[in-house]
């Protein structure tokens, strides 16, 4: 049998609707692999789904009804592979992504991942310290790639990353300055010695005022942040910008609030609105909604990262699965370091 930890209905914080089950272990069907998990994150999004955000999108997946086994991101060891598995054999050490869908998460003893959404672990490498990047890392890969930046064409850029302190901010710094991009951060108080040391050549606490001081000559604008700083940030885009992707749109939660039709129409007047802002700084410049989705090629970018040594995540707070609500809580709080759960 397989420990899984269930989110038993909507609720925020989720602490008291956490159930700790039992359940038949997986097995993998053709191209997937079955971990007996390390480690499993918890992050910002699980505590939202947790709450009912995003059912009805996610629901098109089979992942908006409860119960829910939360989680995308795994560390572990493959216990067994499915027809049609060449790249992997068991008793190997992989970390990787869980899709989202109705074959539930990443927060149990053992899953069931497909084989192209893994990557080799080290021996000794800390499990905790590789479950809390593939989920960040892939979104944050989503967004650059939606603005057209990439390694070739990235030297002397100007990029602007709008929540610079957190979880993808902290991925994209490195990542981005090894391209050779001339980095502004927009951070959290008493953070900006951090993002200096991180890659970002400029850094600002955020603060009334601080985005109307910045030029408005940026070629790329990445917005962790907030939505309600969206049109402010496309107004620092410069005339030849290639582009300007945010990973805090609204597009879950107008779904959730307004139903298929008047969600439909508030996602397409808000887009249209932003584009065109964008549009009106520089008329060739891509904009973008960034939607997490396992990306086998952002995971490839994330393993070379990582042999580099520029990629990493702190890690706050690691407990058994029997103890999740206090990673959930954790996270709630916004406490420094990501959640790991340790099945």
């Amino acid at each position: 049998m397989r420990r899984e930890l269930c989110c038993l209905a909507p609720a925020s914080p989720p602490r008291l609707q956490l159930q700790l089950r039992q359940g038949p272990v997986p097995e993998p069907r053709r191209g997937e692999v079955r971990l007996r998990v390390e480690a499993s994150a918890v992050n910002p999004i699980d505590l939202k789904r947790a709450a009912g955000h995003g059912q009805r999108l996610l629901g098109l997946k089979g992942a908006g009804r409860f119960p829910l086994i939360l989680g995308n991101d795994v560390a572990g060891r493959i216990e067994a592979v499915g027809p049609g598995v060449s790249a992997w054999a068991p008793d190997q050490r992989v970390f990787g992504l869980l899709p989202t869908g109705r074959r539930g998460g990443a927060h149990a003893s053992q899953v069931v991942v497909p084989q192209q959404l893994l990557q080799a672990a080290p021996e000794a490498a800390d499990a905790a310290a590789l479950a809390v990047l593939p989920y960040s890392f892939t979104t944050v890969w989503l967004a650059v790639a939606a603005t057209g930046l990439s390694p070739d064409r990235a030297a002397g850029r100007r990029v602007l990353v709008h929540g610079a302190a957190g979880g993808l901010g902290r991925l994209a710094l490195p990542w981005l300055a090894g391209w050779g991009c001339q980095i502004t951060a927009v951070c959290a108080t008493g953070t900006t010695e951090a993002c200096r040391a991180l890659g970002a050549q400029q850094a600002v606490e955020r603060g009334p005022g601080v985005l109307a001081s910045l030029s408005d000559d940026f070629d790329v604008v990445l917005n962790f942040a907030s939505w309600d700083d969206e049109p402010e940030l496309a107004a620092h885009l410069g005339p030849q910008a290639l582009g300007h992707a945010t990973t805090v749109q609204p597009l879950l939660g107008h779904f959730d609030r307004l139903g298929w039709w008047r969600g439909a129409l508030a996602c397409r007047r808000d887009w249209r609105a932003m584009r065109a802002a964008v549009a009106r700084r520089s008329p060739a410049a891509r904009y973008a909604w960034t939607v997490f989705r396992p990306e086998p090629a952002a995971l490839d970018a994330l393993a070379a990262g990582l042999r580099t040594g520029r990629l990493g995540l702190p890690v706050g707070l690691a407990v058994p699965l029997d103890h999740a609500e206090q990673a959930f809580a954790h996270v709630a709080a916004g406490r420094l370091g990501r959640a790991v759960l340790l099945p």
